[in-house]
């Protein structure tokens, strides 16, 4: 090879070749010797090689060639050669190893074999020289990136450059890392991640433990414990409830009956039910209970729900008025607890919380409580007593919900009798204690119909996450959204239909502004000593009232009023051993009938064949709760029950009201509400509900506004023909629906349910229970008989003086339905769900309404003109006529009140003989 070196290969020190301290060349094997030849030996070294100028262990830089800084062995680039005859082999990282054999530790100078085989070559007759020394003696000028690249490739570290493996040696980073391109120590990365995973632990131990004991020091230092007199006096304010117009609806103060009772008075039966209601662990944890925290994150994490707070972490969320759900509010609540637990007794903390707590009905503490429930002092409770009132400490609200506290009272007696507070036979001879009626122990200045708005606004605070006691502590007011004018008119309505009809008898209305979800009347019943449950609130068969849902179903797959079932009465569905019989009501007929005529004469075997046979009962679920139902109502998707609103399928008259809310605002659904706002004593809005719709039955808010419009275009129809309507002739649709009793034949259900572009209004009438239901008359009661006469006196109130409005029109879906021609009877009337009386001559009697405004009592005098019962009914067809007729048979007040029975107009004054205005009369 030529004086010139390649481009990019290695050269050293002022581009001369090395030479070797004896000046000899090095011999390199052919193959054909039996043992290498070693170089001349060299000075001895008695420690390490000498280097020019007689210094003795490293060369300058402090480095040994083809050694690591502690490096043993071939990988730490001491030499080795092949066994004889066979190529030199590169021992540790690459670099020629040092001659085996019989070699003596003198050996001085170490051999720098060539990078390359092919490049690297000595000069011809010229021996290599010492990297620091030439012939005449000077030094060598210094080439430090040389050094660095021998030091690397003795080492076994290649040297790279930025680009890559084809980058030229020269461009290496003095220093960088093995593997990098630079030949440092490779001890280096071990010892940083040494010191990182150090660092990480020091961090780790100072984030997650030095600090939190110091922050729960100082917490420790500077927080309080509310005692239970100023517990109770921060809880001793009014809360008052405001119209939607801001005018006050009322105050709501608490008992005034709240006694502190000290540990002695309280019995041990109460306080062992508390602790089998909140906390069994309490006698023993320390104030928190880490096991219980764990287990409710656990849960939150999983998607499930539960506490794991103590009572003595619940005294300090009521004592302090603080329910965030933050880690500081956790925190500090855990503190306050630890420090409560270690200042004062167990007997002194549960004594403090029995006597603070909130448990319904106005009552803070158990003795404001047993009075409120038992009428008696704490001290006089049986354990059964005693259980109930700690049952219903997490959900106060819902003391007078018989199902929930029933439930409740189950579980602490099950709890007693586990933790030896109970025996197994005092258990079993245990029944629920009933509480007495709210109105005997009512303690509030919002009673009557008005307690069970209350109660509904109470449960809706919980649920936006204020709680009753927070609100009465911090002062808050309560801007609701009932209009007095709505309120007044439910109220009324109801009591005017209602008065004089069996005690049996149960009620409620709700009324739901379709534009915004807010309910601007609630009418959950009168309390009074026979009715503690707000009916308004409770679920119940709902009857025919759901084929409005059926047919969303329907529409929803491309069908529409004009499809066609089999109307025919009775039909069996199924096979097998468990046929299904379905029957229309007295029988009712239609062959080849189409949706939008079985919904007018609320068909029941139309419906049921629709969901068995096309749209299925979970469509029809679904359908009823993307139109609002909430999970108080039960929609049963085991059977085809649901389709004419029976089996275990159960609504609540607000929800029902809500979902057709949703009919009558074009398909957009908005959650109802009864709280508008909240706001401080000065004005401040601490809380505003921002009503949000969206489309209910498609994803696209046009073919929702579709579908809702053609649900309205069906129900239309349904109220003149139940004689129904509104008055000024305002668009109105809705349905109505009953419920079969446990004797058969005989209703213990009826509902009606309609709407106009302002207002959606449900009314239910119906038995407790599932006894029949009948009027004053003794007739049996339909949808369209007191449920339809308070919701169209309601309506008509309410709507009196505001503008006129119109459903949207929209495109029908599916096949297009001509309406049938009117029948007489929807001229004048009869219930959907009943066919109308027939007189004597088997005449179907019409004229319902306007007939009994005659003045049936000059007919029914001893000896008056019965005719003149029916003059008046001559108003409005020949219903009235049909009295008359009856009446002038004798005159007599005897016949006269036959003929009321045979004209639908003489209600209640005909059957009486007429002694009062007919019109006070309905028919069923």
């Amino acid at each position: 090879m030529s004086d010139e070196r390649r481009p990019g290969r290695h050269s050293f020190g002022g581009g001369n070749q090395p030479q070797w301290p004896s000046g000899e060349e090095p011999r390199w094997p052919t193959g054909e010797e039996t043992q290498w030849e070693r170089p001349p030996a060299g000075p001895a070294r008695p420690e390490g090689p000498q280097w020019p100028g007689g210094q003795h262990g490293n060369p300058p830089g402090g480095q040994q060639p083809g050694r690591q800084p502690g490096a043993d062995g071939p990988a730490g680039g001491r030499h080795s050669f092949s066994e004889p005859g066979g190529p030199p082999q590169q021992g540790g990282g690459g670099a020629p190893g040092r001659p085996q054999g019989s070699f003596d530790d003198d050996y001085v100078t170490e051999m720098l074999p060539p990078i390359d085989r092919d490049d690297y070559q000595p000069f011809p007759g010229a021996e290599p020289q010492l990297l620091t020394h030439r012939e005449d003696g000077t030094a060598a000028p210094t080439d430090p990136a040389a050094e660095q690249r021998i030091n690397a490739y003795l080492s076994g570290t290649a040297i790279t450059g930025a680009a890559g493996s084809g980058a030229t040696a020269a461009h290496a980073e003095p220093g960088a890392e093995p593997g990098g391109g630079g030949g440092g120590d490779r001890t280096k990365p071990r010892r940083r991640r040494g010191v990182w995973l150090r660092r990480a632990i020091y961090a780790f131990v100072a984030l997650f433990v030095v600090l939190p004991m110091a922050a729960f020091g100082i917490a420790y230092l500077v927080v309080d414990v509310p005692t239970p007199h100023e517990v109770a006096e921060a809880q001793g304010g009014v809360v008052p409830y405001f119209y939607s117009d801001g005018e006050e609806m009322g105050r709501d103060a608490p008992d005034g009956n709240r006694v502190i009772l000290s540990a002695s008075e309280i019995p041990d039966e109460m306080k062992h039910a508390a602790y089998a209601a909140e906390d069994a662990t309490f006698e023993t944890n320390r104030g928190f209970d880490l096991t219980a925290i764990a287990r409710a994150a656990y849960l939150q994490l999983t998607g499930g729900s539960g506490g794991g707070s103590t009572i003595t972490q619940q005294y300090i969320k009521v004592a302090t008025d603080s329910d965030e759900h933050t880690l500081q509010r956790k925190a500090t609540e855990i503190v306050r607890a630890f420090k409560m637990n270690n200042q004062q007794t167990k007997s002194e903390i549960i004594t403090a919380y029995l006597n603070t707590i909130y448990l319904g009905r106005g009552a803070y503490g158990v003795q404001a409580a047993s009075q409120a429930y038992y009428g008696k002092d704490v001290e006089d409770l049986d354990k059964h007593e005693a259980a109930f009132i700690a049952g219903i400490i997490q959900a106060p609200s819902r003391s007078d919900n018989r199902d929930y506290a029933e439930r409740r009272w189950n579980y602490v007696m099950d709890q007693m009798v586990a933790n030896d507070w109970m025996s197994d036979a005092e258990r079993s001879r245990s029944g629920f204690p009933e509480p007495l009626p709210h109105e005997a122990t009512q303690m509030t200045t919002m009673g009557g119909p008005k307690h069970y708005i209350k109660e509904r606004i109470n449960e809706e605070l919980e649920e936006i996450g204020y709680s009753e006691s927070e609100v009465r502590a911090n002062g808050y007011q309560v801007h609701t959204t009932i209009e007095q004018r709505a309120q007044d008119a439910a109220q009324e309505s109801v009591r005017e239909v209602m008065d004089g009809q069996p005690e049996n008898l149960r009620d409620a209305l709700v009324a739901v502004d379709p534009n915004s979800g807010a309910v601007r009347a609630y009418y959950g019943g009168e309390v009074s000593e026979k009715n503690q449950r707000d009916w308004a609130n409770t679920a119940r068969n709902p009857g025919s009232t759901m084929k409005a849902f059926d047919f969303v179903a329907l529409l929803q797959q491309g069908k529409g009023p004009g499809e066609t079932y089999d109307g025919s009465s009775p039909r069996t569905f199924g096979a097998g051993d468990e046929p299904v019989t379905i029957n229309n009501v007295n029988g009712e007929s239609c062959g080849n009938c189409t949706v939008a005529e079985a919904m007018k004469r609320s068909l029941n075997t139309v419906f049921y064949d629709m969901v068995v046979n096309d749209t299925g009962p979970a469509a029809v679920a679904e359908a009823a709760r993307s139109a609002g139902m909430s999970e108080r109502s039960e929609l049963s998707t085991a059977d085809a029950g649901i389709a004419i609103g029976g089996g275990a399928t159960t609504v609540t008259p607000r929800d029902m009201a809500s979902a057709f809310a949703t009919f009558a605002a074009d398909g957009i659904q908005r959650d109802s509400h009864l709280i508008s706002k909240l706001t401080t004593d000065d004005g401040e809005t601490i809380y505003q509900h921002r009503p949000e719709g969206e489309p209910a039955f498609a994803s696209d808010e046009e073919e929702s506004e579709q579908i809702a419009g053609n649900v309205t275009q069906t129900l239309e129809p349904v109220l003149p023909y139940s004689n129904l309507s509104c008055a000024g002739g305002r668009p109105c649709a809705g349905k109505t629906g009953t419920h079969q009793s446990h004797v058969d034949g005989e209703n213990s259900q009826a509902w009606m349910v309609g709407y106009t572009p302002s207002i959606s209004t449900a009314v239910w009438v119906g038995d407790s229970g599932s006894d029949p239901i009948r009027d004053a008359n003794d007739a049996k009661i339909y949808g369209s008989g007191l449920p339809g006469q308070i919701w169209k006196t309601f309506t008509d109130t309410y709507l009196e003086g505001t503008p006129h409005e119109d459903f949207t029109e929209v495109k029908t879906i599916g096949k297009p339905s001509e309406p049938p021609e009117p029948t007489e009877r929807e001229r004048g009337g009869g219930p959907d769900d009943a066919p109308p009386p027939r007189d004597e001559n088997g005449r179907e009697d019409e004229g319902r309404e306007d007939g009994g405004n005659g003045n049936g009592g000059d007919g029914g005098q001893d000896d008056g003109d019965g005719g003149n019962g029916g003059d008046g009914g001559q108003d409005d067809g020949t219903g009235g006529e049909d009295g008359g007729d009856g009446g002038q048979d004798d005159g007599t007040g005897d016949d006269g009140g036959d003929g009321g029975d045979d004209g639908p107009g003489n209600g209640p004054g005909g059957q009486d003989g007429g002694d009062e205005d007919g019109g006070n009369g309905f028919m069923p």
